[in-house]
């Protein structure tokens, strides 16, 4: 029998049952570390659908912005993942951001906001974005009757930035992905996985160590790790140390969801990665060193072929997003 990694030659007529009962276990208990947070899912209460209505055509309007020139929409592209095919997204004025656009696929199980989680609530992170318009340019969403019938309905009063991102947040905790192959499988369908992204996952929970970080029901651990994305250039993000000054954290971004991953390159939070196969080689050489690198990563050796495989497996993480949500709504005028 051929040494595959760790595993050991057969010895005996029962070795190969006892070797299948040990890859059934390690399948098993895998998969029970990947559900064990998904209990956030049902404890995150749905939006109300006439305030996600509302925050729709919020998200979508233009006039939301300091200029009026852009939406949430324009850089958390609904036919791209939620978020946006190039690197850096232009700001209201034009100017390239410092990083990548993440998505706001299933935030609402989400405990920390942006990259750097600056923000715990999406309400905040909406308040904080810079494109946001300020007090008086919101009032004249009032003057809409659209508008001004939706919010003294919805929220109690005329626009105000407050209720602005109540609304707009129902809307992005309405977009969650859900019936990914990987679900099906999980649900008891063997045949909704590939050969090669059942390859993927045994990888994905063990020897590529991604279900460390990468687990739960929405595939990440909505902790901070430092991979060395970017500290190798003259300038190096500081990442979350730019929210408390804790300079442990320094060069940490957020573990992004996994879920719909394949539809939204370039990845990392500065989008230097154009593919997921260009993800699974940055991983598998083990990260960039710098004097904060995670000490989970590691070279992983993989086989172009296990790496294929690992990508297969992500593919299979593509689920459905109510197309409803993608769609420009009628905005007031």
């Amino acid at each position: 029998m051929r040494r595959t990694g760790h595993h050991l030659p057969c010895r005996g007529p029962g070795s190969a049952l006892r070797l299948a009962i040990v890859r059934r276990l390690a399948v098993v208990i895998a998969l029970v570390l990947l559900a064990w947070p998904a209990a956030s899912r049902a404890s995150a209460e749905a939006p109300d659908p006439a305030l996600v209505a509302l925050g729709q055509q919020l998200f979508f309007d233009s006039r939301v912005s300091r200029t009026g020139r852009v939406s949430c929409a324009s850089c958390h592209q609904p036919d791209h993942g939620f978020s946006d095919p190039r690197r850096f997204s232009p700001d209201a004025d034009g100017r390239p951001s410092p990083r990548h656009t993440p998505t706001i696929v299933g935030r609402r199980f989400g405990h920390w906001q942006g990259w750097s989680g600056r923000n715990g609530s999406i309400e905040e992170q909406v308040l904080t974005e810079p494109n946001f318009g300020d007090a008086a340019r919101l009032a004249r969403l009032g003057n809409l009757p659209g508008y001004r019938r939706q919010f003294e309905a919805l929220l109690g009063g005329p626009p105000t930035p407050g209720r602005v991102a109540v609304a707009i947040a129902a809307y992005v905790r309405a977009v969650v992905s859900t019936d990914a192959p990987y679900d099906r499988f999980v649900a008891g369908d063997a045949g909704a996985l590939t050969p090669a992204a059942r390859r993927g996952l045994s990888l994905f929970t063990g020897r590529a160590l991604c279900v460390v970080c990468h687990k739960g029901d929405q595939f990440t651990d909505e902790g901070f790790h430092n991979l060395g994305v970017g500290t190798d250039g003259p300038s190096p993000d500081p990442g979350r140390a730019e929210v408390y000054g804790n300079p442990e954290d320094w060069g940490a971004f957020k573990t992004p969801t996994l879920r719909d991953v394949a539809r939204r390159g370039p990845y990392m939070h500065d989008g230097s990665l154009p593919t997921l196969e260009a993800v699974v080689a940055f991983y598998d050489r083990g990260g960039i060193a710098n004097r904060r690198l995670s000490t989970q990563l590691r070279p992983l050796h993989l086989t172009p072929e296990e790496q294929r495989d690992l990508v297969a497996f992500l593919e299979a993480l593509t689920g459905r997003i109510d197309p409803a949500l993608g769609r420009m709504p009628e905005l007031p005028d």
